[in-house]
């Protein structure tokens, strides 16, 4: 795909998914709750704070509704929040879901389940996405910024390891399909 049509595809499955219905300004934080701890609340992910993250990792990105697109790396991302029900998504496009072939698959599934980790491959609207799902006040600064990098990872390594980056998840099957690529890889550069 194409930068722009990378871009329409995001703007088009977020509209679609009905997931920025609802617009969402910077000025909703809802604020600290009574019952709940000073301590603990200034711990909770804001839209305001949610923004300074995204600027520092691509200072162009750019806010529509309660939408940030923006760049890790060279990849484009999205990311959707909505304060009142309290949740949070990443998304990266991958591929034209058509071109998802039997074989990958099955590799995505077995990595959602151990190699992924945080972020998933997931199918919608038509396209392969990457994807992390949070709820947003209990996100912390860590956890975004991990879960951008495995879900930046998850893009990058499809078609090869299907990792997050960060290690394999025991009782899955990812471990021995890697060792056995390895072996694989060994083999053939002797020939």
């Amino acid at each position: 795909m194409d930068k722009r049509t990378t871009v329409g595809r995001l703007r088009t499955v977020i509209a679609l998914l009905g997931i920025a219905a609802v617009s969402v300004s910077l000025a909703q934080d809802p604020g600290p709750d009574e019952d709940v701890p000073g301590e603990v609340y200034e711990q909770r992910m804001t839209a305001e704070r949610l923004a300074e993250l995204i600027i520092r990792v691509d200072d162009e990105a750019v806010l529509q509704g309660a939408t940030w697109f923006f760049h890790v790396e060279e990849l484009e991302a999205a990311v959707v929040y909505d304060v009142s029900a309290d949740r949070m998504r990443i998304i990266m496009p991958i591929a034209d879901a058509e071109e998802i072939d039997k074989e990958n698959l099955l590799r995505m599934m077995q990595a959602n389940f151990d190699s992924a980790l945080d972020a998933r491959y997931a199918i919608a609207q038509g396209s392969l996405w990457g994807v992390f799902i949070h709820p947003l006040s209990s996100l912390t600064s860590e956890e975004f910024l991990v879960g951008l990098g495995q879900t930046a990872n998850v893009v990058m390594s499809y078609g090869s390891s299907y990792s997050s980056g960060m290690f394999i998840y025991g009782n899955g099957d990812s471990a021995e399909i890697e060792r056995q690529r390895l072996i694989e890889k060994l083999r053939n550069t002797d020939t």
